[in-house]
């Protein structure tokens, strides 16, 4: 029988588990997707957890006893604290710091800790701003000193494990990872919390096997293997299969551009990754489809979209952010929304948003253009957003290249991708990290 995989993808919105098989032509195919809400705030990692098993509890049985390997992605940028053994700190400190929340007050010193201002880890809204702000928090309600920082995947990827020493690159990028020079950027590894800081390994790598507990929680095999995973931007654009020239968007709670680069670029508010060794480069919004659920219902965003026509723009200006703080397609985190003026027609403010995201899009693709990217040949669109037709009419009309929806392709199944091709590759990394 084929190899199967599990894909692990923690959204904003919620959680998707993917369970794909090794086909004869090598491609990877998808036999079950399966969705749900996190049991608890986004911001609490026994909601990850407890999320996981219950997705997992749903897959037939017999096909979970066939699982070889398991790969996570997670919201890039969403850090928090923890313990050696991964518990939890007690109250507020045992929540996360989600990828959205900017800390302006810690902007200079990570600044200073970087020695690189176009560092992603230089930002106010960098990973290594909120882990300044949470080890200020600790320090404040008297924690010891011996904690750990832990983005969201690598802390569950930790509770697979039953070993919290590892972290994804990718991850770990905007807390200040150098994935040019393999090191930490400036003098973080200097710091006198430096032993906070996860031991890197690049994404694919085969970590070990599960942990008892967390194979019997899941109803998985003791020998499945625990893969390195990444961002959930970087787990969809595994899953569109980009060819030369194409550009990937992610329509979900955020709007995501990414694309495969020459060479690495480093510039404030941009993420540079490494997939498969090439170089992968874009930037996330804090902008996207979540904002429109502020103002619409799903059924009403269907309904009113229908009434659309994108050849005949609104006129309005709108910037529909969801809260002051930008971090790309510019890198401001003072600046403000523009959700007014709101015409009397529903369909009108709809259209005016979506220009809006649009007009994001366009800035963003621009900017990586400016930057070194190629050209764009067409756009892949990923997400809820990619189930919307006029909004690609519209994308299209503004971006001048044909945008192609493809809403079946999620960050999961490319998790499950990449999963399947570390366990056909069985390198001996599991034996040879302990």
């Amino acid at each position: 029988m084929s190899p199967l995989a599990l894909g692990l993808d923690l959204g904003t919105s919620g959680l998707r588990l993917a369970l794909a098989e090794a086909g004869g032509d090598g491609q990877a195919r998808l036999l079950i997707e399966t969705s749900g809400p996190y049991p608890g705030s986004f911001n609490d990692p026994e909601a990850w957890r407890l999320g996981l098993i219950a997705l997992a509890q749903q897959l037939p049985a017999e096909l979970r006893q066939r699982v070889g390997a398991i790969a996570i992605d997670g919201t890039s940028g969403t850090l928090l604290l923890c313990r050696p053994d991964g518990s939890l700190l007690p109250g507020a400190l045992g929540q996360s710091l989600p990828y959205q929340r900017a800390c302006p007050e810690q902007r200079e010193r990570a600044h200073q800790i970087c020695g690189d201002h176009t560092s992603p880890a230089a930002s106010a809204s960098g990973s290594l701003a909120r882990a300044l702000q949470l080890l200020h928090q600790a320090t404040q309600c008297s924690e010891g000193p011996e904690l750990l920082l832990r983005h969201q995947a690598d802390w569950l990827m930790g509770w697979l494990l039953a070993d919290w020493r590892w972290g994804e690159e990718g991850n770990n990028l905007r807390l200040g990872w150098n994935l040019e020079r393999s090191r930490w950027a400036g003098s973080l590894a200097d710091q006198p919390w430096a032993q906070a800081l996860p031991a890197i390994r690049a994404s694919g790598t085969v970590l070990g096997p599960l942990a008892a507990n967390s194979a019997a929680a899941l109803g998985l095999p003791r020998d499945c293997l625990v893969v390195t995973g990444s961002t959930d931007a970087n787990a969809a654009f595994l899953a569109a299969d980009p060819q030369e020239g194409d550009g990937v968007t992610v329509l979900g709670t955020t709007v995501v551009l990414k694309q495969f680069t020459a060479a690495p670029i480093n510039a404030s508010g941009i993420s540079c990754h490494r997939i498969d060794g090439r170089w992968l480069a874009g930037g996330a919004s804090n902008a996207g489809a979540g904002v429109l659920s502020r103002f619409f219902s799903d059924a009403q965003i269907t309904e009113l979209s229908r009434q659309i026509d994108p050849e005949r723009p609104t006129g309005l200006d709108l910037l529909p952010l969801p809260a002051a703080g930008e971090r790309f397609p510019v890198d401001d985190p003072a600046l403000e929304p523009r959700l007014e003026p709101r015409p009397v027609s529903d369909a009108l403010y709809l259209q005016a948003l979506l220009e809006g995201l649009t007009a994001i899009e366009v800035q963003g693709w621009r900017r990586l253009r400016s930057l070194g990217a190629p050209a764009l040949r067409r756009v892949i669109t990923l997400g809820g957003g990619a189930h919307n037709p006029q909004w690609r009419q519209l994308r299209q009309r503004a971006l001048g290249v044909p945008v192609l929806n493809r809403p079946h392709l999620t960050a999961a199944m490319g998790m499950a991708q990449l999963a399947l091709r570390a366990q056909a590759r069985m390198e001996p990394s599991a034996a040879t990290l302990g």
